[in-house]
């Protein structure tokens, strides 16, 4: 998984979304000690996402993470621009673009990290594990694999026209 990080201007921009929580028990000799684990996505609602895991004091540390790792995604009015499936662990997602209108069609986890990058017409499916761990780090590496036409053109180093037409 290939992110390039991105360098953001202000902190005020980035809105961050706990995803989920995990109470740790860990039990001594002078009893049972409790402690947080906690994933955490960050999005400007534009197509700018990241996301972290902090312990102990875990939003914040996890919101730190986060911003720490983000990366840009194509957004193209409001979809995705192709279809991708990617795994992580035990966790299958399967991401398609869908008309304007239709919605964001997808659960939990995978919800939390497609509204954070702004993508607002979507059709997704996960498919084996529903660990919300997995299933961030799967759709955040579907998102990472998204390249738009622009980007494909200057890769190749042809003009728009032959990108479409072949």
């Amino acid at each position: 998984m290939a992110m390039k990080n991105v360098r953001v201007n202000s902190d005020a921009e980035l809105k961050d979304r706990l995803v989920a929580i995990n109470r740790v028990t860990k039990v001594t000799k002078g009893g049972r000690t409790f402690t947080f684990a906690a994933i955490v996505v960050v999005g400007d609602g534009k197509g700018v996402i990241g996301y972290g895991l902090g312990k102990a004091a875990a939003i914040s540390k996890g919101t730190e993470s986060a911003k720490k790792n983000l990366f840009k995604v194509p957004v193209l009015n409001g979809t995705v621009p192709h279809e991708v499936e990617t795994r992580f662990g035990g966790a299958q997602v399967l991401i398609k673009p869908a008309a304007a209108g239709t919605g964001l069609k997808a659960g939990g986890a995978m919800r939390a990290v497609l509204e954070s990058a702004g993508i607002t017409d979507v059709i997704c499916k996960s498919k084996g594990s529903s660990n919300a761990h997995n299933l961030v780090k799967a759709t955040i590496a579907a998102l990472a694999q998204m390249r738009d036409a622009y980007t494909i053109a200057g890769e190749r180093g042809v003009a728009m026209d032959k990108v479409f037409n072949g």
